[in-house]
């Protein structure tokens, strides 16, 4: 009798296991954001196949898929812990999320350790300038397979996936033009405030991915139904589905980012790595057809490297562009003939320059979001991305952020233009298109007097800027605020 208990609660310990391992593949929204790096077309072309027998230092055939014991990933993973302030550890959880990784999401793995040599160099200037764990650039992974435009269901954006109203906190603007959760350096940024602050609210590197992954307030109500636990585990039968696999996956991705090669599994080879490109500035209004036409370079490369410009558009206003270092040192040899080039042209066109301006637009009873989008000629999909609109959708009082499109007087060509133009080959001229937008925005300041109850997160929420810009701003040494505080701070 003893023995049949044994055997039926052997078999439904594998029933379990196996049914963990099913909703991985079905549910776990770390697999679903493998599966859409497998359908980027941009990523199809971005890399070339890894060079098998020139990262095969183990003699693995070509088709090989190794498999190891426990044994092995546990002292493997206990290696990684033993230099690190995350609690690493390996179970079944984990284990599920190794064995996604290495054996049935092989080529996405290639391809993200190919993209890490673009973006974790970057990762780890960040990070550790906030004194944060380097194993935090692990996280993009589980976040967003390292595609710097991802966007979940829900409209988290980029490769931390912040959601509008965390990355309005942070500093992120969202225009008609420009994405900023879709910059990578701009985002890693915020991404690393907003780790910081978890941390300083949590105490405790495990408790603040599951904040990241959840918010903290579900953490917070999880450590009540726990009855006060504070340790990841112990409150991880409380958390949601979703955020009881986080960490594992966490673990498990640094684990295979660490030991690829073990399983056979090497970096496709990337269009350029972080040591290959660098940034310049652009100070005048630019489509990717004008850049691509006066570089040489496709307009696939300036979108794959810039991807948070929405609409292939450069605004003017002095905005940073990321380009191979040899096509930084043509922009910067002919900068002021390009310009030129594409004033005059723009100069030529038979149609009106149109100007984006940045209204205000504060809800009435009864209005829908389609009858202001046509009100201000937007569409609803617009009105969504420049705002949270929440479950709860709109409610009388809510202010709006509208950028409308207005038209202005075409540019004359000024005489040190025809100068500039003059100096640009023949045909740079004739292949450099109009542009028929142009971004104007103009920075103001209000000043705000401190009521009773308010913070910098509140404050910060209530204009839509980042807490460290008004403390940076107002210089600031403390977090605390008093009553009857005046405070300087940007308008959006």
């Amino acid at each position: 009798m003893k023995l049949k208990r044994l055997l039926l609660l052997f078999i439904l310990m594998s029933f379990a296991a196996q049914n963990f391992r099913a909703q991985i593949a079905a549910d776990d929204p770390v697999a679903a954001m493998l599966d859409s790096l497998a359908t980027q077309k941009m990523f199809e072309r971005a890399f070339a196949k890894p060079s098998f027998h020139k990262h095969n230092r183990y003699k693995f055939a070509e088709d090989s898929i190794p498999v190891y014991d426990d044994y092995t990933y546990q002292a493997r993973l206990a290696k990684l812990d033993a230099v690190s302030p995350f609690d690493l550890v390996y179970n079944e959880h984990v284990k599920a999320f190794i064995n996604m990784y290495t054996v049935r999401k092989r080529e996405s793995v290639s391809r993200m350790m190919g993209v890490s040599q673009l973006y974790y160099p970057m990762f780890e200037e960040v990070l550790d300038k906030y004194n944060i764990p380097l194993e935090l650039k692990h996280l993009a992974v589980i976040e967003s397979a390292l595609i710097p435009y991802a966007r979940s269901k829900a409209g988290a954006t980029g490769l931390w996936q912040f959601m509008y109203p965390t990355a309005r906190m942070y500093g992120l603007n969202v225009t008609s033009y420009i994405d900023q959760r879709c910059d990578p350096y701009k985002a890693t940024v915020a991404a690393a405030e907003y780790l910081k602050a978890l941390y300083d609210m949590f105490g405790d590197w495990q408790m603040v991915l599951a904040a990241y992954n959840a918010g903290p307030g579900t953490i917070s109500k999880a450590i009540r139904r726990s009855g006060g636990k504070k340790t990841y585990w112990e409150i991880r039968p409380f958390l949601p589905f979703e955020t009881q696999g986080y960490v594992p996956a966490f673990i498990a991705a640094n684990y295979v980012m660490t030991y690829g090669a073990e399983h056979n599994l090497y970096p496709a080879v990337p269009r350029k790595t972080y040591f290959e490109v660098d940034t310049v500035v652009v100070k005048e209004q630019m489509s990717f057809a004008q850049l691509s036409k006066a570089l040489e370079i496709s307009e696939e490369d300036i979108l794959y490297f810039n991807p948070q410009y929405r609409k292939n558009l450069i605004p003017s206003g002095g905005n940073f562009i990321c380009l191979p270092k040899a096509k930084i040192g043509v922009f910067l040899t002919n900068e002021q003939a390009i310009y030129a080039s594409v004033q005059a042209e723009r100069t030529q066109g038979k149609e009106d320059i149109i100007a984006e301006v940045k209204r205000t637009h504060t809800v009435r009873s009864g209005e829908k979001l389609s009858t202001i989008a046509r009100k201000y000629g937007v569409t609803i999909a617009e009105l969504k991305s420049w705002n949270y609109i929440g479950k709860k959708g709109l409610r009388p009082g809510k202010k709006l952020v509208v950028y409308v499109r207005t038209t202005q007087p075409k540019p004359q060509a000024s005489a040190s233009d025809q100068k500039n133009l003059a100096a640009v080959p023949t045909e740079t001229k004739s292949t450099i298109l109009a542009e028929n937008t142009n971004a104007v925005s103009a920075s103001t300041y209000v000043y705000h007097k401190v009521k009773s109850g308010e913070s910098l997160y509140s404050l910060s929420k209530k204009y839509g800027v980042s807490a460290s810009s008004i403390k940076e701003l107002n210089s600031l040494k403390k977090t605390e605020l008093r009553i009857g505080q005046s405070l300087k701070i940007k308008a959006q």
